[in-house]
């Protein structure tokens, strides 16, 4: 329990006394008896504060929130007392999080109810919890805050953002993918696989034509194809020390569970299986599956995944891989290259290029096209300019060469990478490479 600015008021003007007592011994009565007075109040008011009984707090989050996105938290309050109640409330939330709204000055009439939110925005992946609520209880005549601690355990869990993938479906439903970035590349008529057979149309190909439907029917009829279904595509994640790296809010390594998770809802919409494998770190593994129900699967598989510090080993993780599943398949290798690992990455997509077709994508620092687009000033500015160019166009070369295996490359920055692994994987199913 703690004076609030009131008790000090009082005192002051009590101290003001004291001063006019000392001029003249005559007020000195008034001087004691202002003191008393002035302490029975504070001692009655700490007892009333005292035995005041405990705001009832309820508080409303979801169990899931995705990392890095700002959500609400309800906070509901009933006061059981006959008398109304100034508080002040802090949450006590997960600290690996960011927050607006908090904290805050309530007042609360009596056996009222009274509602307030704040918001709360994630950075960290993983099992966590709220662990009570702070309050601070102002006595009914201010002169005191009364410190109590009410808990209240809400455990939650921290998902990566799969709030992207709403947006995916809420595009692909209005046919506005272009405002993703997405490439959605359509032509009709056209695909690998047969679809149906329907009425010719100005533009289909003569090849299209069905002359036995034709025939029967007494026009002109065409087949529609698709792009092949029921194939697979296994993530292949390094969980090793280069994903660590950060160049913002969140790691490489988050911005690889988000575009891993946009793209599984892509391929599970598009009639594909989905796998999963990491290496370099935790092991985890799932075999390829159908059905939107993998979404959580993957969700609750890697919700908590956190790289290591461990050094990559691919072609480890490639003969795990190759052990665990033979039917071919889309590997998509995730990780951070650097020029220097080529002679330790090319020996492990050649024996996954024996099966598989690979799709690898390589993260890239952003503050690496940062130097290049600032001004040269001085001989330093040059120096880096000169220094980050001369890494760049190593890292181009050692990546053409691994094109030149067969392998389908991407190098992005971490942002973009899940509208172009879509991109890509569309252009895949497309050409009818796998």
């Amino acid at each position: 329990m703690k004076p609030t600015i009131s008790a000090f008021i009082g005192l002051f003007f009590w101290l003001i006394l004291s001063i006019i007592a000392a001029l003249n011994s005559h007020n000195i009565v008034y001087w004691q008896f202002g003191g008393v007075i002035l302490l029975l109040l504070a001692l009655f008011d700490a007892f009333r504060v005292w035995r005041i009984p405990s705001i009832r707090i309820q508080r409303q989050v979801l169990g899931s929130l995705p990392l890095g996105v700002w959500s609400e938290v309800i906070l509901r309050f009933h006061n059981p007392s006959k008398v109304s109640r100034l508080i002040e409330i802090f949450d006590d939330y997960p600290i690996t999080s960011n927050l607006q709204g908090q904290p805050q000055r309530l007042n609360i009439p009596a056996s009222t109810n009274v509602e307030t939110q704040y918001r709360i925005c994630p950075q960290q992946r993983g099992a966590t919890q709220f662990a009570g609520v702070h309050l601070l209880m102002h006595s009914p005549w201010r002169f005191w805050k009364h410190y109590r601690y009410i808990k209240l355990n809400t455990p939650i869990r921290v998902y990566p953002n799969f709030a992207a993938m709403t947006k995916y479906a809420l595009f692909a439903a209005e046919n506005r993918l272009g405002q993703l970035g997405i490439r959605k590349l359509q032509r009709r008529g056209d695909g690998l696989e047969f679809h149906q057979l329907r009425e010719y149309r100005t533009g289909d190909a003569l090849r299209q034509i069905d002359w036995n439907a034709t025939s029967r029917y007494k026009k002109l009829i065409s087949k529609e194809y698709q792009d092949e279904r029921d194939q697979q595509i296994i993530f292949l994640i390094d969980c090793g020390r280069r994903m660590l790296a950060q160049d913002g809010p969140l790691s490489h390594f988050d911005h690889t569970l988000n575009a891993i998770l946009l793209l599984s809802y892509v391929a599970l919409r598009q009639g594909d299986a989905l796998g999963l494998m990491t290496f370099s770190g935790q092991q985890r593994w799932i075999a390829p599956r159908k059905g939107m129900n993998t979404i959580n699967v993957v969700l609750n598989t890697v919700y908590d995944l956190q790289p290591s510090t461990h050094a990559s080993d691919y072609l480890n993780a490639a003969n795990q891989l190759m052990q665990r599943h033979n039917k071919r398949a889309l590997i998509i290798l995730i990780s951070n290259l650097r020029d220097e690992d080529s002679d330790e990455l090319l020996p492990a997509l050649q024996l996954l290029r024996r099966k598989h077709l690979v799709l690898l994508a390589s993260l890239q620092e952003r503050i690496l096209n940062k130097v290049l687009e600032q001004p040269v000033y001085n001989f330093e500015d040059a120096l880096r300019y000169a220094a980050t160019q001369d890494y760049l166009n190593a890292r181009q070369k050692a990546h053409d060469a691994l094109k030149g295996h067969g392998i389908v490359y991407l190098d992005t920055e971490p942002e973009q990478l899940p509208v172009m692994m879509v991109n890509h994987y569309l252009e895949i199913k497309r050409g009818g490479m796998l």
